[in-house]
């Protein structure tokens, strides 16, 4: 059995990542539906990919860019999002990599 203090030690809170924060992003993952709560107590619903048991947030900007880029390459297959700035004045870069 573990101590109190191994158990705070080893403990990581559950957080949900941006999608930004991978080097690459193929574009057949899977996405998921979430669900969160603002500061304000106000729920939200979100998408979000699992990678290496993690749950990375898909932003509807990216969606929409990746969208742009598939009509013109409809055999896209990876793409690198880049992320500047943060909360609400947060912008979004999606670049091809094939």
């Amino acid at each position: 059995m573990a101590t109190l203090k191994e158990e705070a030690q080893a403990y990581e809170p559950k957080q949900t990542l941006n999608i930004a924060d991978l080097p690459e992003v193929p574009v057949d993952m899977e996405l998921k539906d979430g669900e969160g709560t603002d500061s304000d107590g106000n729920k939200f619903k979100y998408k979000y990919a699992e990678f290496n048991d993690k749950e990375y947030r898909v932003p509807g900007v990216v969606l929409g860019e990746i969208k742009k880029m598939l009509k013109l390459k409809p055999d896209l297959q990876k793409v690198k999002v880049k992320r500047q700035g943060s909360g609400l004045s947060t912008k979004y870069e999606v670049d091809a990599l094939n």
